[in-house]
């Protein structure tokens, strides 16, 4: 059975938000507050985006097309390891 949710405190650009999460993903869940908070500060000191919510857009934008390209690079990759592993498995199969 799993444990039920715990709250947990996360801190983003100097607020503090109160998240629910289950005990097993508190690390993963603080870690990406941690890097959503370096993003919006990032963004905020580079003094082109004004407002919160503009901020946080932008912030999200950046993530999701980091998130997007290594995406595409391992589905990139697998191809690439899947194409040696037939080329692999040939040449073993011509010395057979």
């Amino acid at each position: 059975m799993s444990e039920s949710p715990s709250t947990i405190s996360v801190r983003i650009l100097d607020k503090e938000y109160q998240v629910s999460c289950p005990p097993d993903e508190v690390d993963g869940l603080t870690a990406s507050a941690k890097h959503l908070d370096a993003q919006m500060r990032e963004i905020r000191e580079g003094g082109n985006v004004l407002g919160l919510d503009r901020m946080a857009v932008m912030a999200a934008l950046n993530i999701a097309h980091d998130f997007l390209r290594l995406r595409e690079d391992t589905a990139n990759a697998s191809g690439r390891i899947s194409a040696l592993a037939q080329r692999l498995n040939d040449a073993l199969d011509d010395d057979a």
